[in-house]
C-alpha cells in the first residue's frame, strides 16, 4: 500500500465499513482488537542496544512516531477516539521496549510524515508507508511488514477460487483508480491470451460498496490490500462474511519504518530492535494475534524496497 490518496480514501471506507458490520472497536480483547499485554509485556530492554542509541533520544527516554491513524488494523483509535491500536502499534511498542524507549504516537496526514521527519519534528514514522526507491532518495527505511493484492471471497468460497488465474471468468470488484484495478485489467488479458474467459471487473468508490457486491453475490472477488482484507475478513459479521484466498501477497513489497537520513544511528538501534523481535518470536505472535502473519518478514533490512 503506497497510502496515495485514492488509497487513504479506500482505508477510510474500509474501516466505515467495519464499524456499520462490527460495531466501533473497542478495548484490547474484543473481537475486533486482540489482547496483546502479555506479549508486549514480556519484551525487555537490551542494554547494548540503549547505549547505542543517539545521546539525545536516549536521555529523552522517548521515540516520537508518527502516524497516519486511520487504516484498521495497521493503526487506527479504539472506541474511546484517544487510544491508537493496531499490530504497528503493537510492534512500535515492542521496538521502543527493547531499546529501553517509550513510544509517543503522534497523528497526521501521511501528505506531512517525511516532510516532519526530515525537520527533526519526528524520530521515526510507522504508517504502512511503502519502502520505495523513490522515497529512499528522501528518507531511511527499517522494513517490517511485507503487503500486496489479496482476494477476498464470501465465506467458505462458494466460487473455489485459489488464486490470480481462477479469477478468468469472474467477476471482480475494485475501488477505482488504484493498483488494484490495474492488476485485474493485467490479469484480464492474461486469461484472454490463454484462451480463457476475461474478468468482468466493477470498479466502485469504496471498498464498502464492494463488500456489499460480495455479500449479494453480485461479484465473486475483491482484490484488496492484504492486512484490511485479513482484518475484514475477521471482523465484517464476526468473521461470518468474508475470508482470503490463502496465497503470497501479489504484487508485494515491504513496509517500512521511516528514519531521517542524517539518523543512521537510530535506523540501525531500530533495524537490531527489530530483529530481536523477530528471533525471539515475540514480531510473529504480534501479528499472529492480529492475524496478518502472512506478511512477516524473515529478517529486519534496511531500505530493502525496489
Amino acid at each position: 500500500m503506497s497510502c496515495s490518496p485514492p488509497m487513504r480514501g479506500i482505508l477510510l471506507a474500509v474501516l466505515a465499513g467495519l464499524l456499520t458490520a462490527c460495531g466501533t472497536p473497542g478495548t484490547p480483547g474484543s473481537p475486533a482488537i486482540p489482547d496483546t499485554r502479555a506479549i508486549l509485556a514480556s519484551v525487555t530492554k537490551d542494554p547494548q542496544l540503549n547505549a547505542g542509541l543517539p545521546s539525545g533520544i536516549s536521555q529523552a527516554g522517548t521515540l516520537k512516531l508518527a502516524s497516519n491513524i486511520q487504516s484498521a488494523p495497521n493503526n487506527f483509535y479504539a472506541a474511546d477516539g484517544k487510544t491508537p491500536v493496531g499490530y504497528e502499534v503493537d510492534l512500535a511498542k515492542a521496538i521502543g521496549a527493547r531499546l529501553g524507549l517509550t513510544v509517543q504516537h503522534q497523528d497526521m496526514a501521511f501528505g506531512s510524515l517525511i516532510t516532519s521527519l526530515q525537520s527533526g519534528r519526528i524520530d521515526l514514522t510507522m504508517a504502512a508507508m511503502n519502502d520505495t526507491r523513490a522515497r529512499q532518495e528522501q528518507i531511511d527505511f527499517v522494513d517490517y511488514f511485507t503487503s500486496g493484492i489479496t482476494i477476498m471471497v464470501g465465506k467458505g468460497n462458494p466460487e473455489g477460487i485459489t488464486g490470480p488465474d481462477a479469477l478468468c471468468g469472474k467477476t471482480v470488484a475494485v475501488v477505482q483508480g488504484t493498483s488494484h484495478q490495474k492488476f485485474a485489467a493485467g490479469q484480464s488479458e492474461k486469461c484472454a491470451q490463454a484462451g480463457k474467459p476475461t474478468l468482468t471487473v466493477t470498479a466502485t468508490d469504496s471498498d464498502n460498496q464492494n463488500q456489499n457486491q460480495l455479500r449479494t453475490q453480485r461479484v465473486q472477488a475483491i482484490l484488496n490490500d492484504l492486512p484490511s482484507a485479513v482484518y475484514i475478513s475477521r471482523t465484517a459479521g464476526d468473521g461470518r462474511f468474508f475470508e482470503v484466498v490463502p496465497g503470497d501477497p501479489i504484487d508485494g513489497g515491504p513496509y517500512g519504518i521511516g528514519v531521517r537520513k542524517q539518523n543512521g544511528q537510530l535506523a540501525e538501534s531500530v533495524r537490531k530492535a527489530l530483529a530481536g523481535l523477530i528471533a525471539d518470536g515475540t514480531y510473529t505472535k504480534i501479528l499472529q494475534a492480529w492475524g496478518v502473519e502472512r506478511g512477516a518478514v524473515g529478517e529486519a533490512v534496511l531500505n530493502g524496497g525496489r
